[in-house]
């Protein structure tokens, strides 16, 4: 079995496609249902967000599970195979697992460093759970990527990345509009990157704040942590012309902002658009007095040495996990074959336990005393070869090899599952438990 990452994001496509291959809740799961009747795959995550769609999936071939979760993503999503193939990418087993912390962590996101992809992971995982759809192999891997996220997120300051597009954004307001003071703007959205970009407008001194968003509590909840006003949904076109910068984030599928929006404004505007796929019609940007800037745009911009210095630790410290993930799943590559060498050596101890006493007419103190002699042999004979070869299986050879290796050794049955473990102490009985 082996771990694969297949998936389509911002950076192997452009939005136009990206945004047709977005998954609906429904559709993620005929997706997670059509992929459980594939003989290639064992267990699947799909995750789905406003730029990125991949399948998470634990796999008996490699070839057969990427050519099944291929054809079955195209017919989810209504596009063609070759529509897909070129935009798509694979990542094996290693590769599988660093991508994967790599996106937990935010540093595969366009806003970088951003944390809302870690509840995207989390509600994808539970998906899963729910659906019977996950084994311990791809749970561990899921578990582990989400620790990782949350660790970066609290040992570095990688937040202020993302923190940074916004602000960017307002220095082209200012070198736009003119000071931001004077100027009045709208927050479309009440998530994470509009909450950011609401809090930063209300540090940056702006005129007049109003949040809209489609479910009133949460607008009328951001309003106030940030001094501005809430409005219904319905009086977003009115709240859009009386604007002079508007920040639309909602992960919403379409556009939110068109035509209809800004017809009958007599002011200069700029939009900005911080949302894949995009809130903002780009046909906005041809209009007089109207100026658009994207999320791709300002991801462009150079980093600082302060956002530098965040990225590299971030990335060392994926590095890191990465490396002590890929250990201890080689060592656990080989605990099956420990198992049955240490169930072979139990069964040979108890066959001739039994065959001594019928021999001899041993105490019953004699009898204990020959017992745990035995079994004290066997252990230290099995103990350093068996904790040498779980530290060889660790290193980049690979762990397969050497269980491989051992079951030709001792001649182990490899369909076998039963786990036994010697003890250090007294034996409960005449056997190996």
């Amino acid at each position: 079995m082996s771990l694969i990452v297949i998936g389509m994001s911002h950076r192997t496509t452009g939005v136009d496609l990206l945004e047709r291959v977005v998954l609906t809740d429904e559709q993620t799961r005929a997706l997670e249902s059509s992929l459980a009747l594939n003989e290639h795959v064992n267990a699947t995550v799909v995750v789905s967000t406003c730029n990125r769609v991949e399948i998470y999936a634990d796999v008996e071939t490699f070839h057969g599970a990427v050519t099944g979760i291929t054809e079955s993503l195209a017919a989810t999503t209504g596009l063609a195979v070759g529509q897909l193939r070129d935009h798509l990418y694979v990542h094996f087993e290693d590769r599988a697992v660093a991508h994967s912390f790599q996106v937990a962590a935010g540093l595969d996101s366009v806003a970088v460093g951003e944390g809302q992809i870690l509840g995207q992971l989390r509600d994808a995982l539970r998906t899963a759970q729910k659906g019977g759809h996950l084994d311990p192999s791809l749970s561990a891997l899921m578990q582990h990527a989400l620790r990782v996220g949350k660790r970066v997120h609290s040992e570095t300051d990688i937040d202020t990345v993302s923190r940074s597009l916004v602000e960017r954004s307002l220095v082209v307001a200012q070198s736009t509009l003119g000071e931001l003071s004077q100027q009045r703007a709208l927050v479309v959205g009440a998530g994470a990157m509009s909450g950011l970009a609401a809090h930063t407008l209300a540090r940056a001194g702006i005129g007049h704040l109003t949040i809209i968003n489609r479910t009133p509590a949460k607008a009328a909840r951001l309003a106030q942590a940030t001094g501005g006003v809430a409005s219904d949904w319905s009086d977003l076109t009115d709240a859009v012309v009386e604007a002079d910068l508007v920040i639309s984030c909602t992960g919403a599928v379409g556009h939110v902002l068109d035509a209809d929006n800004v017809r009958g404004s007599e002011t200069a505007k700029l939009l900005v658009d911080l949302a894949l796929p995009r809130d903002v019609d780009p046909v906005l940007s041809t209009l007089p007095g109207i100026a658009v800037i994207s999320l791709e745009g300002l991801s462009t911009a150079v980093a600082d040495d302060a956002e530098k210095t965040q990225l590299t630790a971030a990335h060392e410290l994926v590095s890191a996990e990465v490396a002590e993930f890929l250990v201890a799943r080689r060592a656990a590559a080989v605990a099956p074959a420990v198992a049955e060498l240490r169930a072979r050596a139990a069964e040979v101890v108890s066959t001739e336990l039994a065959r001594l006493d019928q021999r001899t007419e041993l105490s019953e103190h004699d009898q204990s005393q020959v017992q745990m002699t035995v079994h004290r042999v066997v252990e230290k004979i099995l103990h350093t070869p068996t904790v040498r070869i779980k530290q060889l299986a660790g290193e980049e050879q690979g762990g397969q090899d050497y269980a491989a290796l051992l079951r030709m050794l001792f001649d182990l049955d490899p369909h076998e599952s039963r786990v036994s473990e010697i003890p250090h102490g007294e034996p409960a009985g005449g056997e190996l438990t």
